[in-house]
């Protein structure tokens, strides 16, 4: 038992001297110092190529139409286009029935024409018709005619107090001239369309001139039908 004892304290007066002596000759080295902390380096971001494509902005195609500095769009606009399309002007309050209109006039003045009861100047003249009265002491008067509208064939006839004087004048450009007696007191100068031209009714200039060559009066007749006067009633004196 003694022995055991002796061997322990032995051993631990050993290592405490070890470790005394240890002690006093090691020196510790001590940690380098830095004037600054080392720079970290940053990692490089790597980017979705997807999401590059979304940051760029769409381009959008300008319309020319809607830059009011190019067409300014009107404020007063009545109505709107019915299309785009179409070569029709007509808006929403347009009568639909409207395009016909045209057509059918032309139509009914096509049916008149053909059935002589209208040329292209307007409506036959189906009664007879006064060109005046007039008071002379001529001896006779000197009637002149000529077709003022288009050389169609338009034929007339003169007569004074219910007499023939000429059956039938073929009125031309040019003016031809009858001569016509008075008799003393009433004469009633008629004359009369025989016919309507090829293009519609009866149409003539008409100039009266004395036995002195005075211009007596000078008037027409325009589309006058078939078979219906024009009278000039003239007092000798």
């Amino acid at each position: 038992m003694k022995q055991i004892l002796f061997f322990i304290l032995f051993f631990t007066t050993i290592v405490v001297s070890a470790q005394t002596e240890f002690g006093t000759k090691y020196k510790p080295i001590p940690a380098p110092k830095f004037g600054a902390k080392p720079k970290k380096t940053p990692i490089p971001e790597v980017k979705d190529p997807q999401a590059d494509n979304m940051d760029v902005p769409s381009i959008k195609t300008p319309n020319v139409f809607e830059h009011t500095s190019i067409t300014p769009k009107s404020k007063f606009q009545i109505g709107e286009e019915k299309s785009k399309f179409t070569m029709s002007t007509e808006n929403d309050f347009a009568n639909p029935g409207d395009r016909y209109v045209d057509k059918m006039e032309k139509d009914l003045d096509k049916a008149l024409k053909a059935a002589g009861l209208k040329e292209g100047r307007g409506e036959l003249v189906k009664k007879n018709i006064s060109l005046g009265d007039f008071k002379t002491k001529s001896k006779y008067f000197i009637v002149k005619f000529r077709d003022f509208g288009a050389i169609d064939g338009d034929l007339v006839k003169v007569s004074s107090n219910d007499q023939v004087i000429r059956s039938q004048v073929l009125l031309d450009a040019s003016f031809q001239s009858v001569q016509i007696n008075l008799v003393d007191g009433f004469n009633k100068l008629d004359f009369e369309a025989l016919n309507i031209g090829s293009l519609g009714g009866n149409t003539a200039e008409i100039r009266v001139y004395d036995d002195k060559g005075t211009l007596v009066t000078n008037d027409y007749w325009d589309n006058l039908a078939a078979g219906f006067k024009a009278s000039i009633v003239v007092t000798k004196e």
